[in-house]
C-alpha cells in the first residue's frame, strides 16, 4: 500500500540522527517533492508521535528554529536541540556543523 505525504515526511524525519538537524526543504526533497516545504511544516505540526518523530530536528533553510514550536513554545525546540548537543545561538543552528547530509 502506498504511503501518504505525511507518512513519507515522517519517515524522513525519523532518519535525522541525534545531534543533527535538517531543513524543511531537505525533508521535502527526501520525501519525494522539493515543493513540499510548507507541507512539511503542516505535517510536523500534526505530528502524531513526537517521541518517535523528532520534529525538533527540523529547522528553516537558514538554520533558524521555529518561533512557535508546536510542542511547547518558542524555546522548547532550542532546549531539545541543546540536550542533543546542538548549539543554538540566538535561535539559529549552524548548518555547516549540525546539518544532516541525508545519508
Amino acid at each position: 500500500m502506498s504511503k501518504n505525504t505525511f507518512e513519507k515526511i515522517y519517515d524522513v524525519v525519523k532518519r535525522i540522527p541525534y545531534g543533527k538537524v535538517a531543513t524543511y526543504g531537505q525533508v521535502a526533497t527526501l520525501a519525494g517533492n522539493p515543493r513540499w516545504s510548507q507541507i512539511v511544516g503542516y505535517a510536523l505540526h500534526a505530528n502524531p508521535d513526537p517521541s518517535t518523530i523528532k520534529c525538533h530536528r527540523v529547522v528553516n533553510r537558514f538554520g533558524n528554529v521555529s518561533e512557535s514550536f508546536a510542542f511547547g513554545g518558542g524555546h522548547s525546540q532550542s532546549l531539545l536541540l541543546e540536550q542533543e548537543g546542538v548549539k543554538v545561538n540566538n535561535g539559529k543552528v549552524d548548518l555547516s556543523v549540525y546539518g544532516w547530509k541525508g545519508e
